[in-house]
């Protein structure tokens, strides 16, 4: 019963903890790796990068006023305060970081070589902007555009960013130069490995699809030596015209040589595929827990 009456406070407060550190993150990447070196990272951010070094407008108040339409309509077409609360209030903190946190770090950074600010510019950023995935928001911009591009339009979402990126990026590199350009898109594809990577986890499980004449004995093989469970289903072979037993199973990552050599060495015949995946949840692997509502 206690259990029940502290999921509502953990579902509320480690949401709000990932968004204000998420934010905290992403504005340090800006300050310290990406700004003085005019490295425009993607989004609102760098235009807010742009126009700095043009016109000595804030960073925090470009990304505030720009994202002020954006998430209007978002509002009005992604379904209301609830599909876009998290993404305003991270949008706030961070833009509100931006501008605090400038006076503290050197308006030179930690570094001179552009190429390792990009690389770390990407990491940071991508460590930031996971967390703030993890908590069901974004930092608004062009990846709330690209909701809307999708909702409006039916533009896949990973087009729909594409777009609005190569836009920011092709006006970095008509401000900066080229080179700057080139390093902006470095960091913006360090940036988005690693914010999937911290919002998936690392790819440990392994799938493994096994054709074979000796279903029987491959799965006690797998359940009683491996220990994994394995489900069957009846299959075809298009060529032959003969009926065949395929297997499925899914193992961790350590465990691939051992399946390997269990599968062939009981039919050294069979036919193994061995695929990769990014999460299993359930028995033997991630334990899944509800702790609050979905984010529509």
């Amino acid at each position: 019963m206690q259990q029940l009456q502290r999921a509502p406070w953990s579902a509320s407060i480690v949401p709000f903890i990932l968004l204000t550190l998420g934010a905290f993150i992403s504005a340090v990447a800006v300050i310290v790796f990406e700004a003085p070196f005019r490295i425009a990272p993607s989004g609102i951010s760098g235009v807010a990068v742009i126009l700095n070094h043009l016109i000595g407008t804030p960073l925090g108040l470009v990304v505030l006023l720009g994202n002020i339409p954006i998430q209007i309509l978002a509002f009005r077409m992604l379904g209301g305060w609830r599909a876009v609360a998290a993404t305003v209030y991270a949008t706030v903190a961070y833009s509100l970081m931006l501008d605090l946190l400038t006076p503290v770090f050197p308006p030179s950074g930690i570094s001179n070589d552009v190429l390792l600010n990009a690389i770390f510019g990407g990491i940071i950023g991508g460590i930031g902007g996971g967390l703030i995935y993890r908590a069901g928001g974004t930092l608004g911009g062009t990846s709330t555009l690209s909701r809307i591009l999708l909702q409006r339009f039916g533009i896949p979402l990973s087009a729909g960013a594409l777009y609005t990126d190569t836009l920011v990026i092709a006006a970095a590199g008509l401000t900066f130069g080229l080179e700057l350009a080139l390093y902006a898109m470095i960091t913006l594809y360090i940036g988005a490995a690693v914010s999937d990577y911290v919002l998936e986890g690392p790819s440990v499980i392994r799938t493994g699809v096994i054709i074979t004449n000796r279903p029987a004995e491959v799965a006690d093989a797998l359940l009683h030596r491996l220990g994994r469970g394995v489900t069957a289903w009846e299959g075809k072979g298009m060529f032959t015209g003969q009926a065949r037993t395929v297997l499925y199973v899914t193992v961790s990552r350590p465990e691939v040589n051992q399946l390997q050599r269990l599968v062939m060495q009981t039919d050294p015949d069979a036919f193994l595929v061995i695929g990769q995946g990014h999460s299993a949840f359930g028995e033997g692997f991630r334990e899944t827990r509800a702790e609050g509502p979905l984010r529509g």
